[in-house]
């Protein structure tokens, strides 16, 4: 398995951009310099990530995200 990041990568298994490899390595996700734990989904190349808003659902039952611009830094918390 590569090092290599795609370049938008969702947790949400019926996104097209979900990757269940690179998921099962630990993926972190820096947003302008801060390590951010509720990142929905990112794009490293427009420069956004997807975040939960709280608590919220929407009427599926799915948490409300919000977009949220800025450089973005993905990489792995295991050492492999």
């Amino acid at each position: 398995m590569s090092d290599e990041f795609p370049d938008r990568l969702s947790v949400d298994p019926n996104s097209p951009y979900y990757n269940a490899d690179i998921l099962s390595r630990d993926v972190g996700i820096r947003f302008k310099g801060i390590e951010k734990t509720n990142v929905e989904e990112y794009c490293i190349s427009e420069g956004w990530v997807r975040v939960t808003a709280g608590n919220a659902r929407d009427r599926h039952g799915n948490p409300l995200t919000i977009k949220v611009h800025g450089p973005v830094e993905p990489y792995f918390r295991d050492k492999k």
